[in-house]
């Protein structure tokens, strides 16, 4: 992985601020932009760490955080990532059908405007280590 940033995409709002986002008016995800080495890589091992590390099934919540910046989205930068993204997500589904789960609510479209979020909330487990990510 080469570097990654937060910031926000999905929404209406051009160049949205936090406290805007958080309103749920701007329609905007809370999104992490991804730049890495396929040689070092794969798209389907970051595929796997997006499934295995969050809950995919609750819509527009992660855990406590409720409301649209807190759905769960894969946005794509090419057809060859779309494909792969919704084969995975296919095979995940079945699995969690298979052990009783809900379906997958997880948006997969091609990559919409990003803006980066506020340089606090860069690299914020970074700033903040005590901090657990769920």
């Amino acid at each position: 992985m080469w570097v990654t940033a937060v910031g926000y995409a999905g929404g209406t709002t051009p160049n949205p601020t936090y406290q805007e986002t958080c309103t749920g008016l701007t329609g905007h995800a809370e999104v992490v932009r991804v730049v890495f080495d396929p040689a070092k890589v794969s798209y389907a091992d970051l595929l796997k760490i997006f499934w295995e590390s969050h809950d995919p099934t609750q819509g527009m919540r992660q855990g406590n955080d409720v409301g649209t910046t807190n759905r769960s989205t894969i946005y794509t930068s090419s057809e060859a990532q779309q494909t792969q993204a919704i084969a995975s997500r296919d095979a995940y589904e079945a699995a969690f059908c298979r052990a009783g789960q809900p379906a997958i609510t997880t948006e997969i479209a091609p990559a919409p405007e990003f803006y980066f979020a506020e340089a606090d909330h860069q690299q914020y487990l970074a700033k903040n280590p005590k901090v657990i990510a769920t």
